[in-house]
This record gives structure tokens, sequence and C-alpha cells, in this order.
């Protein structure tokens, strides 16, 4: 596996060894100790699996008080991944980067807690599953707007289909 560096402290894609020939292929998902080796010592204790339709966007997500490092990948299809850094602390805060995950290119992104996370689907649909580090609490679960002008993300899709809810999260600033 290859782990790569992004321009936000502490997001990191990892490209698996994909092992391909003529019955298909195969890779590892997740080790706990090859992550480890690369500073990711999150332990995992829940998995997710979304499917979403062309357009749809889901997102900004994060959680108060039980933050959930992630680890997300794509199954099927293909989305635009983002990550916005939410650490008061960091000389990142405020900044968001995305990029793209698909089924085709095996990528995965690490999310360390201190991230609102959101996707937008560009393919008909897409799978998307992530490992999570702490269990969803509703009570703890908040958001951003996800097109809130002063974060200014390069979304895909600029009319998105999108839930109620993260329809009326508060704006950045809000935080």
């Amino acid at each position: 596996m290859q782990v790569s560096k992004t321009p936000i402290e502490g997001l990191l894609i990892i490209k698996p060894k994909v092992f391909e020939d003529p019955r298909g292929m195969f890779y590892e998902v997740y080790s706990e100790s090859r992550y480890q080796a690369h500073g990711m010592s999150s332990r995992f204790v829940q998995d997710n699996h979304s499917v979403s339709k062309k357009g749809v966007l889901r997102g900004l997500h994060y959680q108060v008080k039980s933050g959930q490092d992630k680890l997300v990948r794509v199954t099927k299809g293909e989305i635009f991944d983002v990550a916005v850094d939410i650490r008061r602390d960091s000389a990142s805060y405020g900044k968001w980067w995305g990029l793209s995950l698909s089924e085709a290119n095996s990528l995965q992104l690490y999310i360390p807690v201190g991230f609102a996370h959101g996707f937008c689907v560009l393919s008909e649909s897409a799978e998307v599953l992530y490992k999570c580090s702490n269990y969803y609490s509703p009570e703890n679960e908040a958001g951003i707007l996800w097109n809130d002008p002063d974060l200014a993300i390069d979304w895909p899709a600029k009319d998105p289909i999108l839930s109620e809810k993260d329809a009326k999260y508060p704006l950045f600033k809000a935080l």
C-alpha cells in the first residue's frame, strides 16, 4: 500500500496494492498493523455503507464530543469526496480538500477527528463504504452548510440533491 499526504495535515490518501488477473482483482482493504505503521492508529468500531444516485450530495457532517476518524472508499461508481478542517488550532482551519474516489482507482481517504466530511456522487450511482473510529451518536451530530460561501468548495454539482437536514445546516462561521 502507498500512503500520500495531502495539503492538509492529517488527511491521507491510501492506494492499496491491487492484484489483477484474468479472474478479476483482489486487494487488502484494511490491515490494522499496516495502517498503524503509517501513523493511523484508529481502532474502527463501525462500518457504514451508503448508496446514492447521481447528483446526491451528503454532508458536510461531523460529530461533536464523540468525533470519528473515517476511512472512506468507493466500491461502485465515483464520488467527489471532501474534508473540511474544523480543528481550531490547525494552520489549515477552515480549509477544504477533495478528491475523486472510485471503484476504478481503489483509493481511500483517511480523515481524522476534527474534520467535517461530505461527498457528491459523480456516476449514475455510487456505493460508499467507510469505517468509523466511534459509534454514530445522534445527539452529537452536527454539520456545515454544503455551499457555505466562506468555504467556497468547488462541488461538481451546482444544484445537488440534498436531505432536508443537509440543506439547513449552519454556516462555518457559526462554529
